[in-house]
Parts: structure tokens; C-alpha cells; sequence
């Protein structure tokens, strides 16, 4: 579970990433007031706990991966 809701965080993060890097439009900080405010800034670091936690996903071995998804 904790994979899949910090893969989300990742795909939101990379969704904003390029907002900003096509059109010079940070979403999150539109939406929360700014990249200074305290919930912008939250989720900017969730985003990148979440991304951290996702490099875990190139260690493990295949067969966890297989296990864990037939659980789910």
C-alpha cells in the first residue's frame, strides 16, 4: 500500500515538474498560494520522501514484487 501511494506522490510531483518546465506554471503553487506556503511546502516534501521511497523499488528482488502484487 505504501508503494502505491508514494508512486502516486511521484506521478503528481512529475506531472508538476513538467507543468514548470513547459509552461512556467507551478500547479502546486498556484493552488496552495505560493511555493512558500506551509502546505506547498508539505507536499513538495512529501513528493520527494515519496520519490525516495520509490528508489527502494530498484533494490528489490523480482519475485517480491510478483509476491506482493498477487496479495493486492
Amino acid at each position: 500500500m505504501l508503494d502505491r501511494i508514494a508512486l502516486v506522490l511521484v506521478v503528481l510531483g512529475a506531472l508538476n515538474w513538467g507543468s514548470i518546465g513547459l509552461f512556467q506554471f507551478d500547479v502546486v503553487a498556484w493552488i496552495f498560494g505560493g511555493q512558500g506556503a506551509i502546505v506547498s511546502r508539505i507536499l513538495y516534501t512529501l513528493v520527494a520522501l515519496a520519490g525516495i521511497w520509490c528508489v527502494s523499488l530498484l533494490f528489490r528482488e523480482h519475485s517480491l514484487l510478483e509476491s506482493t502484487d498477487d496479495n493486492a
